[in-house]
């Protein structure tokens, strides 16, 4: 197993190449530090994205849903995915509207969904997603009934491509601007 994504022309990154990371501990850990995905995939020659819970083991994200939903009878069809995970870290604040950017972290993935069947690995999954977003809570819980996981659908993407993008930069103004009396920096 290696440690970083290899490059290719679906995860390079193209602009601010220098924020670009495809070294898997960037992408895990912008990956285990969020909570929301946006999945896209094509319906119909339409582009769709939808937001998700998620859950990961290794290069390997787990995301639910109602059996029936649009999302999951579209991701058990589709050959390929891509979802995105990004964490707002701070507003920069320039003093123009050029210079003011943002801190984030951001994932960018691709994969091909498969929908998951038994209900032990369902389970298993499920549990990943939910100690994702809720630590120590699956424990605390009353078991699933049987009903409740015929009426779940999860979805496996194993991560094929990826790559993170990170900015921690602060605000850079130009020369002439130091002179201007705003405030300039950055809120968290």
């Amino acid at each position: 197993m290696t440690d970083s994504y290899s490059i290719n022309k679906t995860n390079k990154v193209r602009q601010l190449r220098e924020n670009a990371a495809y070294d898997k501990a960037s992408v895990y850990g912008v990956l285990d530090a969020g909570l929301v995905a946006h999945v896209a995939f094509v319906q119909d020659d339409s582009p769709v994205v939808v937001p998700m819970i998620y859950g990961r083991v290794d290069d390997t994200i787990y995301l639910h849903g109602a059996r029936k939903a649009r999302v999951i009878k579209l991701l058990e069809k589709t050959s390929r995915a891509c979802l995105n995970v990004t964490l707002l870290d701070g507003i920069v604040l320039a003093r123009s509207a050029f210079n003011s950017s943002m801190q984030y972290r951001s994932v960018t993935l691709f994969g091909a969904p498969q929908i998951i069947t038994g209900n032990d690995e369902k389970l298993r999954a499920m549990r990943v997603i939910s100690e994702h977003s809720m630590p120590g809570r699956w424990d605390e819980l009353r078991d699933s009934h049987e009903r409740e996981v015929k009426m779940t659908g999860v979805i496996q993407l194993n991560i094929e491509s990826a790559s993170a993008k990170i900015s921690a930069a602060g605000a850079e103004d130009e020369d002439e601007d130091y002179d201007i009396p705003v405030w300039a920096g950055v809120l968290p």
